[in-house]
């Protein structure tokens, strides 16, 4: 069996759908199941068992012994929370507690670390074990996703098969429930649904222009293509980014969005909140060399291609995945 944490979420879903895709069924999905606006993205998907997150680590001291893999894909993400106590308690103790299950179980662990991680970038965005112990992440996610990332670098893992996924910006179907963590192609779709035009955060530094803040946008499906790369071939262990290696503008995102949905960009600025304008990563641009030297040669899908592909297949449909 095949546990998925996190596995009504966006990328948590679309990861199911993936090893749905090629014949996996015998899957445990673990998440907060009472949540109504998630529901949806489990639609027509194939597994044996849902366990509720806080009854999970209950259910594997019972049927753990029938685990052959982990995807630790669940995590609080809300960026905008301040609170260092509920990431301590869902995203660092929670993911020690997992981790603890796998390694006495000789059993595979994948898990969701985050560019968040890198900050401002002030020692690039490679991902070296070197320098993890020098980032200075911007807000209490990504501090505590660094936190687990040091953590389980002191670990002894000689014999163990882990790997943790630092994930850029990720779009794609099934984020329909994250309200103000969806991705910028969501809140674009629905505001010219709703008002003909996009309003994006104005630049507040002297040196980007307005709408030129930039980051690594990765399509969710080649993302979830990655997870499953290394559940076929058993790569080395480590921590690996996981963007496409080039940066694009927010403006770009946004434009493209009208593009797909046969429209004329129609873009103007407002300022960005005041609530996350000092922690606001203006450029992200994940050095992929590490990926590519395991073994992974698929390209990634551009964003031209992959925002089309997401409007026109799911977003205009209200299709998930």
């Amino acid at each position: 069996m095949i546990l998925v944490t996190g596995a009504a979420g966006f990328i948590g879903s679309c990861l199911v759908r993936k090893l749905n895709d090629e014949g996996h069924r015998n899957l445990v999905l673990s998440d907060q199941f009472n949540r109504s606006d998630r529901k949806r993205n489990l639609t027509d998907k194939g597994f044996i068992a849902q366990v509720d997150r806080g009854e999970l680590f209950e259910w594997l001291d019972r049927f753990g012994d029938g685990i052959s893999f982990v995807y630790h894909i669940g995590a609080r993400t809300d960026t905008t929370e301040k609170s260092k106590a509920i990431f301590d308690q869902l995203n660092l103790e929670y993911s020690k507690q997992l981790w603890a299950f796998c390694r006495e179980n000789n059993i595979p662990f994948m898990y969701a670390s985050s560019a968040a991680t890198y900050g401002l970038g002030e020692l690039g965005y490679t991902d070296s074990h070197d320098i993890v112990n020098d980032l200075k992440p911007l807000n209490p996610y990504g501090d505590s996703k660094n936190d687990f990332d040091k953590w389980l670098l002191q670990q002894n893992h000689s014999d163990a098969y882990w790997a943790g996924f630092k994930f850029f910006n990720v779009y794609g179907p099934n984020e329909f429930h994250k309200g103000r963590m969806a991705s910028v192609i969501f809140h674009t779709f629905n505001q010219i649904q709703k008002t003909g035009g996009m309003k994006l955060f104005r630049s507040h530094r002297s040196d980007v222009e307005d709408g030129q803040q930039q980051r690594d946008f990765i399509y969710v499906k080649d993302l979830v293509d990655v997870l499953y790369f290394f559940y076929e071939s058993r790569r080395p262990s480590g921590l690996y980014n996981l963007g496409t290696g080039q940066a694009r503008s927010f403006y770009d995102l946004a434009a493209q969005t009208f593009i797909a949905m046969d429209k004329t960009p129609n873009i103007s600025f407002i300022d960005t909140p005041e609530d996350i304008r000092d922690t606001y990563q203006y450029f992200t641009e994940a050095d992929m060399s590490k990926l590519a030297s395991v073994g992974y040669n698929k390209a990634f899908t551009s964003l031209e291609d992959g925002v089309n592909a997401y409007v026109k297949e799911h977003l205009l449909p209200n299709d998930v995945w």
